[in-house]
């Protein structure tokens, strides 16, 4: 009843309402366009192409972060990934860009134009991997040529002009609908994109995988599978919401003006230093990566010799032994690099001391910057073995219960923490709509609220 009375809630604040209606009709707008196939393919071709990306693996993957719309060969068939690969690496060019470290130090103006290089970024990358894409059709859809794929009476050299400009026409447009919620709706409008399209694809994983435990009659299996799901959900939401507090003493203001250092009659508070600072950007910098030794395997120089065979073997299966010791370990490299480079302990100590405060014991400035980057260090280790234990968990996961693959990526990974962690964002934004309005939130704070009539 209370969860009820919290949704009632929602829906009395006439800005919050307006809000998730235009989240709810954009979000139709975007999974409407991912079954819209392109112009001059014959959809009756990509059978197998969706039996093969339904089925998990490395397309499965790619299939999940777009929705289905990969499979489909749709106008949104690259989906939102060109943007955030340009936002990655805009990102960590800005660490040896003087230009860009610049435009970051300007304030909302820097941002402006930092956001128009991603977007010009987007459209680069878009050229690249959809000419990638529409050649690549062929092969992963089991026909000999593209112009089995085709339509009757429709030229390759058309096709391949007029769907180039449809396939980055449709990742301008959902970078479009994604700053749109960001800015009308409610939550990160990337973000939910990316889980709306993952999401889209869980009823399918999980009907094929039930179907196939009716045929063995082991339908309390399934139920052992659900339990194991909720448990892996639960403990995603302790390493996203998991925080180091490090107590903080701002000194109190005198009549004169000055600060008393002895924090006497000084206000506590604490700095929340995140468990995972890094997100889902290790796992996502990480499966980046574990494409290419299947593709160096592959190659022509070594496709022939027992090494690339070995490669081709080993890191083609996203479930195998060794690419998933692999991963896990490139997982962890990568979050203390990606926490260095994110967590700016220097301008926190700085930004401290310029209001006041002091972490007790520690002297402001250097020492204090000293001491946050060691309890940072200290914090990630246990971080990126429990991010990398959840990424290779669907591993675990289908050799211990013989889950189908679709429905084994669901039990851990990169789709099941942006499914969390975008839930959860989103949820923390509604909830401050509530408490502003003196109303109970959504989740926990501390104390109950009454409704103001």
């Amino acid at each position: 009843m209370k969860f009820i009375d919290t949704l009632k809630n929602v829906w009395k604040i006439d800005e919050l309402r307006n809000r998730i209606l235009v989240t709810l009709s954009l979000l139709l707008v975007y999974r409407f366009g991912a079954q819209v196939v392109l112009p001059g393919i014959d959809a009756a071709q990509l059978s197998e192409l969706q039996s093969t990306a339904g089925g998990g693996g490395l397309l499965g993957v790619l299939n999940a972060f777009t929705g289905g719309a990969f499979a489909n060969a749709s106008v949104f068939a690259l989906g939102i990934m060109p943007y955030i690969s340009a936002s990655i690496v805009v990102q960590l060019m800005g660490i040896a860009i003087p230009y860009l470290q610049k435009l970051q130090k300007e304030g909302a103006s820097g941002q402006k134009k930092i956001t128009q290089i991603t977007r010009w970024l987007t459209i680069g990358i878009c050229l690249v991997q959809a000419p990638g894409y529409l050649y690549g059709l062929p092969a992963l859809s089991g026909v000999e040529s593209t112009s089995a794929l085709l339509v009757d009476g429709i030229s390759f050299g058309t096709f391949l002009f007029s769907s180039v400009i449809i396939l980055v026409t449709g990742t301008i447009f959902a970078m479009w609908l994604g700053e749109k919620i960001t800015d009308k709706g409610i939550g990160n409008g990337i973000s939910l994109l990316i889980m709306v399209g993952i999401i889209a694809t869980l009823p399918k994983s999980f009907m094929q995988n039930l179907s196939t435990r009716m045929e063995t009659n082991a339908v309390m299996t399934v139920l052992f599978e659900v339990v194991i799901w909720f448990a892996i959900i639960l403990a995603s939401v302790l390493l996203v919401m998991a925080v180091r507090k490090i107590a903080v003493q701002y000194a109190r203001r005198t009549a004169s003006g000055t600060y008393e250092k002895d924090g006497l009659g000084g206000n506590r508070q604490y700095i929340p230093l995140k468990l995972n600072a890094s997100g889902v950007m290790p796992i996502i910098f990480a499966q980046a990566i574990m494409f290419v030794p299947g593709l160096i395997g592959g190659s022509s120089l070594l496709k022939e010799s027992t090494a690339g065979q070995w490669l081709q073997t080993n890191f083609s299966d996203i479930f195998g032994l060794w690419y998933n010791i692999v991963f896990a370990l490139l997982i962890i490299i990568f979050t203390y690099f990606y926490t260095a480079i994110t967590v700016p302990t220097n301008k926190m100590a700085d930004d401290l001391k310029r209001s006041g405060g002091f972490i007790p014991g520690i002297r402001p400035g250097s020492e204090t910057a000293e001491y946050l980057d060691k309890i940072m260090s200290q914090i990630t280790l246990p971080g990126s073995i429990f991010l990398a234990l959840l990424a290779v968990f669907p591993a675990v996961i289908v050799k211990v219960l013989d889950v189908q693959s679709g429905w084994a990526l669901f039990f851990g990974g990169t789709s099941l923490l942006i499914m969390v962690g975008v839930a959860i964002d989103t949820m923390q934004q509604v909830n401050s709509y509530l408490l502003n309005r003196h109303y109970d939130g959504l989740m926990k704070t501390g104390k109950n609220r009454k409704a103001v009539a």
